[in-house]
């Protein structure tokens, strides 16, 4: 007698517990065991033991409720669903060397199936759509679907509609030859791989030596990124934004985005490097690229290439907010028409948590791009190091299963699987709007790159990759044994593909589609650029005031909730301490925030803010939105104030600085128009993002010629509460400067910090905008600006003067300092009435108003003592950039020594360092 205790003793209880689940409610089962026990119920209704006529139906009467179906028709349909779930793992993925054994259990003899059920039929193959099918027949159709060249993993997904629908397309293709792919998709294959395998031979031949991080070994990228594209477009897809490190990147480049091959071989002989009038420039596997393409359907899509450092995974957060940007401003939110591709390595999709923290973001509202096809060319190392010592999961895309996105694991040699999957991925993200991940397992023809050895480390395997033919040479053996195609069509192809890379290294002009601007590339386009802005653009700033009535109508509409609404007790104090400053004509900084917001929303700009908890701010100041106490309904104070204005987007974000802070300078790189902002909950949590400022904020328009507006908001400031959070590492914003390349400012008034907001969409450019944000002073009784100082004709002060001062003849003292260390200067001048002594704030620290400075100067001619005080250690702050880059200033440091830590962790430490550098300062 046979022994089923594989089955319960595999999962206990597991068929019990879904046909209990089953007859409670039959749509609470996934729809094939549904359907499998309907059609025993049936049978077993009308007294045929659910049979029909067949040997396994043997009624076999059990305690569990399942006494009309026969164990073995169970085991069956167990070892079904087993490949469903677990198939990949047998998968034949690997194209250059046998797949560790990570037992599947999918032998049906491990499920109470014996050898001499072979040849029975089973009813359990109907859900597979076999009719009559015996056991052999149910397995060889199950090896074909789930252990070809394409590994599904989707069982995971908990969301029916999404795992049946992949299901549904997987079971009726998977299984066919081609993938009942077209023949025109299969000449467009051969095409795509002979450009592929081409170009990376001819630049192998012409350019011995110099570096390219040939996409040798994984050519199918090409035909895979060709089949997204096209495929995209066919469904409702405009535009394309692909994100990408160096490996592949010059091939992509110009067999999918277009880009003219003699200006790829323009860049190897670096050609034009000495015209660049601006910047340092980049190598020619970091840059981005755009281009209108016509796709083989006749659509035309617009392809986006994001610039890129060689920060593995950087880019991914980028691309992300620059295409919810795209859906933002260009498409009226509909995620159809833009296609984020996101292509990963194996070892850096396994390894670099700003992968995760994309991820996460995915489906959030402040962040849904749509979702984005993941493609991994797997090539199995990263560097030097092989997989096994790169990861403890299964495979290197197991971090998709945290949202629950698809992951095709294929073949990188089987180019008809691998376009198969592609289009399978795109229509399953074009249908539901998530991430899907394409996994193609390939190999590195060479090292790292091509001047290294990888026999160093990996000898047995490269002697494997060093026998093993292109994917070009065994698709077109393939296509010849299946008289699809002949040996001399494909050496033809193969060397008129050749005769025309000669063509373009020799300068013979190719065709190519003329680029349509887009509104926000014009917008770009019209701005002042390069070697355009001068420094003097930096040394004062447009009027940035409105009109007293706008002041009027802003802070009326502050004042006021919306009909119905019930605040909060607080909310109502708040509101009456805000009324009883404006009373006296005056506003404190979270107003004067509010107020450049509006202003901005006003004159039909949008204003996007994110970051964490930004909607209240940490620090309880700003209270964008308001909730009501009664339903939490949220509202959006600067969303109603006219039917006209612009969008105020504002998002509390994951607890994430690295991802949320690439995603805004993404979203900002999109367009000049919006003022895009990130705020961080504490300063010193830029930390965590440093390698978005090292390489995209600080340096993207040097490498790349790219403009960026975005504003991040630090606060930053001293108060005694130990060595986190007290810093915001202004001294690493000071160090990045050179060249105009950013604003680095700490304002000490709200109508100042009004007008900076202002200013960065106002001038003639654009420029990223750090911001050392107050804490203290947000309750400061001395830190309000009159409303005269937001009207018409005024603007930011890079500069601020001492207004207590008569007598300039008579300051024999000159303070210079920056953000809320001012106010401790202002209360010791203030005590001891020193008018002597003038102190002078520093708005803008970067670039350094030296005109101004010099100015200041000027005005005091008896002041003989010039000194810098800062709050921060005397190896942090302004001063070393100060004693470096402006030593002829002849200023003096006074402030804290040199420290480690940021702050000391004691308050009375604290407040004994910040007495005795006042004191010092007013010696």
């Amino acid at each position: 007698m046979a022994d089923y205790s594989a089955i319960s003793n595999a999962h206990p209880q597991y068929i019990e517990n879904l046909y209990n689940d089953y007859v409670k409610n039959p749509t609470s089962v996934d729809p094939s065991w549904s359907y499998f026990f309907r059609g025993f119920d049936y049978a077993g209704a009308n007294g045929n033991g659910a049979s029909n006529g067949h040997a396994t139906a043997l009624v076999d009467a059990t305690a569990s409720g399942l006494a009309s179906i026969p164990k073995k028709e169970l085991a069956v349909m167990t070892v079904i669903d087993g490949y469903r779930h677990r198939g990949h793992l047998s998968s034949t993925t690997n194209p250059i060397r046998p797949r560790r054994d990570l037992q599947p259990h999918l032998d049906p003899m491990e499920w109470g199936l014996e050898s001499e059920d072979w040849d029975k039929p089973f009813i359990a193959g109907e859900v597979l759509g076999l009719k009559n099918a015996t056991l052999r027949q149910i397995i060889d159709r199950l090896q074909a679907i789930y252990c070809g060249n394409i590994g599904y993993e989707y069982s995971h997904i908990d969301k029916q509609d999404q795992r049946l629908w992949l299901r549904e397309r997987i079971e009726k293709h998977a299984h066919t030859e081609g993938y009942g792919l077209s023949e025109e998709k299969k000449k467009r294959i051969l095409l795509k791989l002979n450009e592929a395998v081409g170009f990376e031979d001819f630049l192998g031949k012409k350019f011995v030596g110099k570096k390219r991080f040939s996409l040798e070994g994984g050519e199918s990228t090409i035909a895979a990124l060709d089949a997204i594209i096209n495929e995209g477009a066919v469904g409702g897809v405009e535009e394309a934004i692909i994100g990408m490190a160096h490996r592949g990147r010059l091939n992509v480049l110009v067999n999918i985005m277009q880009k003219r091959y003699e200006d790829i071989f323009n860049e190897f002989e670096e050609n034009g490097a000495d015209a660049l009038g601006f910047g340092s420039g980049d190598v020619k596997y970091h840059l981005g690229y755009s281009s209108q393409i016509e796709t083989h359907g006749g659509q035309t899509v617009y392809l986006k290439l994001l610039p890129n450092p060689s920060h593995l995974e950087a880019v991914d957060p980028v691309m992300m907010g620059y295409a919810r940007a795209k859906a933002d401003i260009l498409y009226q939110n509909d995620y159809d028409k833009v296609l984020p591709i996101m292509i990963h390595g194996d070892a850096a999709v396994a390894g670099q948590g700003i992968v995760y923290e994309t991820l996460q973001m995915s489906d959030l509202a402040g962040y849904h791009a749509g979702g984005a096809i993941h493609f991994v060319i797997n090539n199995q190392i990263g560097f030097t190091t092989n997989f096994a010592d790169a990861r403890t999961s299964t495979y290197c895309t197991s971090i998709a299963a945290t949202v629950q996105a698809p992951t095709f694991h294929i073949n990188g040699d089987d180019p008809e699987a691998v376009v198969f999957a592609c289009e399978l991925a795109v229509a399953f993200r074009q249908e539901f709007n998530v991430d899907v991940f394409v996994d193609m397992v390939c190999y590195r023809r060479w090292g790292h790159n091509e001047s290294d050895n990888p026999a160093f480390t990996q000898p047995v395997l490269w002697k494997l990759i060093e026998k093993h033919d292109n994917p070009l040479k065994i698709y077109s053996a393939q296509l010849i044994k299946r008289h699809e195609t002949n040996e001399g069509l494909v050496e033809e192809m193969r060397q008129k593909f050749s005769d025309y890379l000669q063509e373009r290294l020799s300068e013979v002009k190719q065709k190519h589609l003329p680029y349509k601007y887009q509104d926000p590339e014009n917008a770009w386009r019209s701005l002042t650029r390069g070697a355009a802005i001068t420094p003097d653009m930096f040394q004062s700033s447009p009027a940035s005031g409105i009109d007293p009535s706008v002041i009027q109508q802003i802070l009326a509409h502050l004042a006021s909730v919306p009909t119905g609404f019930v605040p909060l007790k607080d909310v109502l104090r708040y509101l009456a301490g805000k009324q009883k400053l404006i009373d006296a004509n005056k506003v404190d900084w979270g107003y004067g925030e509010l107020m450049a917001y509006a202003s901005l929303l006003l004159e039909g700009k949008n204003v996007r803010l994110s970051g964490e908890d930004v909607k209240r701010g940490t620090f309880s100041h700003r209270h964008a939105c308001f909730f009501d106490a009664d339903t939490n309904r949220e509202y959006n104070r600067l969303n109603t104030i006219t039917a006209q204005q612009g969008q105020f987007l504002i998002y509390n974000s994951l607890l994430s600085e690295y991802a949320v802070l690439g995603f805004e300078y993404g979203y900002a790189l999109a367009s000049p128009d919006p003022l895009v902002i990130w705020e961080a909950q504490f300063g010193d949590f830029n930390n965590g993002a440093q390698t978005i400022i090292d390489q995209f904020i600080a340096a993207g328009e040097s490498k790349w010629g790219r403009q960026n507006g975005l504003v991040m908001l630090l606060p930053h400031g001293y108060e005694g509460q130990g060595p986190e959070h007290s810093s915001a590492r202004l001294e690493r914003f000071m160090q990045l400067g050179a060249e105009n390349n950013m604003t680095v400012a700490a304002c000490t008034t709200p109508a100042n910090f009004f007008h900076l907001l202002r200013r960065q969409l106002l001038r003639s450019f654009r420029k990223p905008l750090i911001h050392m944000s107050p804490k203290s002073l947000l309750r400061h009784p001395d830190c309000v600006s009159d409303l005269s100082e937001f009207e018409t004709g005024k603007g930011f002060q890079e500069t601020i003067d001492d207004s207590a001062i008569s007598d300039a003849s008579a300051v024999k003292k000159l303070l210079f300092c920056s953000g809320k260390v001012y106010y401790d200067l202002l209360k010791k001048q203030r005590a001891d009435n020193r008018m002597d002594v003038a102190i002078v704030r520093v708005e803008q620290l970067y670039p350094f108003p030296t005109k101004q400075i010099q100015t200041i100067f000027d005005q005091y001619p008896n002041a003989a003592a010039r000194l810098w005080v800062q709050e921060e250690s005397k190896n942090m702050g302004a001063w070393s950039y100060i004693a470096t880059f402006h030593d002829d200033f002849g200023l003096k440091y006074v402030g804290r020594p040199a420290s480690a830590s940021p702050a000391s962790g004691f308050v009375k430490t604290h407040e004994k360092e910040q007495m005795k550098f006042v004191e010092e300062a007013f010696l």
